[in-house]
């Protein structure tokens, strides 16, 4: 009985668990950083494999208490955490310093992609995925979210900045190829969705935050199951937010 309690909750919080989830799914694997929980010696080697990673929390929203990590030359690592950046000679003093700002939580460490920018500040894509009330997964909403100037993370409640999808596109990108990559968003979603609702059939829907890397290859920097949908009246398509709250009400009736 206690497991199909659990199967049925509706938010996972874990981001371990999730990660473990998707990774079960071919298509969604291949979208998915390398991820493995924190440790002295997890750090070293994916130092050692990406020269650059983040620190994130297991638990945690809205971007708070990531950390972005880098190994800059042979014994030089620095880390940001907000807007403060620290600087170390030694792998030791590093991590111990790491540590004591981490106050020994359970954390992960994610193989770092260097986003594309726009205007010199990183961004990202919400996907909001939601059943319909036909019991049907769907893509409702895409809106993009852009860092703030020296800022690591691209949450809005951390003061990130809302914006048509199409607009951040269209500085990189022609109409064709920006149709064709929103496209690969909606997909992903659903199939992301459906594999997550399998291993936890209470969640109704998803909002997955996928960043491009410099050749335009989606990853799935992290999935929520209780995605903000207010963030979607920012956009000037006001039917995209009727459509994500018209969906979120039926699947609380």
């Amino acid at each position: 009985m206690a497991m199909v309690l659990k199967k049925r909750r509706k938010y996972v919080l874990s981001k371990w668990l999730k990660t473990k989830a998707l990774l079960g799914n071919k298509e969604a694997r291949a979208h998915i950083p390398d991820t493995r929980k924190f440790s002295k010696s997890t750090l070293r080697t994916m130092l050692k494999l990406y020269e650059m990673v983040y620190v994130k929390p297991e638990i945690g929203t809205h971007g708070k208490g990531v950390i972005r990590v880098e190994k800059r030359a042979e014994d030089k690592y620095t880390y940001q955490l907000g807007l403060a950046e620290k600087s170390f000679q030694d792998f030791e003093s590093f991590y111990q310093s790491l540590l004591s700002d981490t106050k020994k939580k359970s954390y992960l460490i994610q193989k770092g992609i260097h986003l594309v920018k726009y205007k010199k500040r990183r961004f990202d894509i919400r996907v909001m995925v939601q059943l319909s009330p036909e019991g049907v997964w769907e893509t409702t909403g895409l809106i993009g979210r852009v860092a703030p100037p020296e800022k690591i993370v691209t949450n809005y409640h951390s003061g990130g900045k809302l914006m048509d999808v199409k607009r951040l596109f269209v500085t990189h990108l022609s109409a064709s190829k920006t149709d064709k990559i929103i496209r690969k968003l909606d997909k992903l979603g659903v199939v992301t969705a459906k594999h997550l609702h399998k291993k936890y059939p209470g969640i109704q829907q998803i909002g997955l935050d996928i960043g491009f890397d410099q050749s335009w290859i989606p990853w799935i920097i992290e999935v929520n199951t209780n995605p903000d949908p207010y963030i979607f009246n920012k956009l000037s398509d006001k039917s995209v937010y009727r459509k994500v709250m018209r969906y979120k009400k039926a699947g609380m009736e």
